[in-house]
């Protein structure tokens, strides 16, 4: 039988979840509706995250997702059932809402291999409101969300880790080994507001990051702020804001592989010219990477992001995003997303107001993707302040400010 993890470890896993990782950080409230979405390799975390939720005496909703069945959809499903939107029960969905508990459990990485990516995109795209309904909201303080993960053998043996030593890196990583992790959650995400604060009272014009095959330059723009610590994705320990998508420049090399449309990308290189990217390698994935380019929005920057090594006790690879970009260690990581832009990281008072129109004046990206290119190389970050100094923020995988 697969490993599992002791009982105790799943109920502190639920209670971070719920009592600390949404609304901000504040945990659920009574008579709040929480969205549990969760696959059925994940059941037993399941049964521990409706049971805090009711606990809190809020109102659980299941969505209980079937695994290996999304390959024989993509088969199957002609081009108008691939653009089926179900409109009244997805907004129903958003309406009712007041947070949602994702959890990733792949059971097979693979599964979509050989399928084309345009069908992939085409389904991804047609969700589109969907994803702005939810925006719209969680802009409004309205809707808040969390991201976590239940190892698999599939995810463990990609990573290269037996099943226990891949929840073992799970537990460390989300502090499920401390008395209680919520209290050391709350004293993680003061460290992080603390360094989160003093970025955006530099007033940062420009970031340049230098490492080995690595010369970029990225404009900030306006009315943007650095966010994280926020609860939404457990682990995490990223600070991140969203540049403008027109002001990027240079080369980037990425260490990290990355999953997508069922298939691997490794050694990635992309080149930026006034915000597009012109250049796009990769040793591995080559066609799927170009199929990122090729999508709306795929070919501009939604998100720059820098974790500190001294917070994050993942010391592995971990074969899912979620965690390889919060990974720590030595030299920490930073990540570029191509794609959608986080609408959270613009600071001014009329953000309510703002249409489509006015967020691409501003530069932040719209697209149907929001994929992460990680690097753990070394690396030295400087600020271009407005006032014409120059700060380096980052280096040896810890924030210097």
């Amino acid at each position: 039988m697969p490993y599992r993890p002791p009982e105790k470890i799943l109920a502190k896993y639920a209670q971070v979840l719920v009592n600390f990782a949404l609304n901000n950080g504040q945990g659920v409230k009574k008579g709040e509706v929480v969205f549990l979405q969760v696959s059925e390799a994940a059941k037993p975390l399941l049964i521990h995250l409706r049971r805090q939720a009711l606990l809190a005496g809020a109102h659980p909703i299941i969505q209980y997702l079937p695994e290996g069945m999304e390959r024989e959809f993509f088969e199957l499903a002609t081009k108008e059932q691939l653009l089926f939107f179900p409109k009244k029960y997805l907004r129903g969905i958003v309406e009712q809402a007041d947070h949602f508990i994702s959890v990733l459990s792949e059971t097979n990485k693979y599964e979509l291999e050989g399928i084309a990516p345009q069908k992939i995109l085409q389904r991804s795209r047609a969700f589109a409101p969907y994803k702005r309904w939810r925006e719209a909201k969680e802009n409004q303080g309205k809707l808040s969300w969390t991201l976590a993960l239940y190892a698999t053998p599939a995810e463990a043996k990609e990573a290269g880790l037996t099943l226990k030593e891949y929840w073992q890196q799970i537990t460390r990583a989300c502090f499920l080994d401390f008395p209680d992790p919520v209290k050391k959650w709350r004293e993680v995400f003061a460290q992080i507001e603390q360094t989160k604060n003093r970025l955006n009272q530099l007033a940062i014009e420009e970031i340049e990051v230098r490492a080995k095959d690595t010369n970029l330059t990225i404009g900030i723009g306006a009315n943007r702020q650095w966010i994280g610590g926020s609860g939404a994705n457990i682990p995490s320990f990223e600070i991140f804001t969203a540049p403008n998508c027109r002001l990027i420049n240079g080369k980037a090399y990425f260490n990290q592989p990355l999953y997508v449309f069922g298939q691997l990308i490794k050694d990635i290189y992309l080149e930026f010219k006034n915000g597009r990217v012109v250049l796009a390698r990769a040793q591995r994935g080559q066609k799927a990477l170009e199929e990122i380019i090729k999508t709306p929005g795929g070919n501009r920057v939604g998100e720059f992001s820098l974790t500190d090594g001294r917070l994050s006790r993942i010391t592995h690879f971990m074969a899912e995003t979620l965690y390889d970009e919060n990974r720590g260690g030595r030299n920490g990581n930073f990540h570029l997303a191509l794609g959608s832009a986080y609408q959270e990281c613009y600071q001014g008072s009329d953000k309510r107001k703002l249409k489509a129109k006015d967020w691409q004046k501003l530069g932040f990206n719209r697209s149907p993707l929001h994929l992460d290119f990680v690097s753990t190389q070394n690396r030295v970050v400087t600020a271009c302040l407005k006032n014409g100094r120059k700060k380096i923020i980052y280096q040896n995988g810890q924030f210097k400010i």
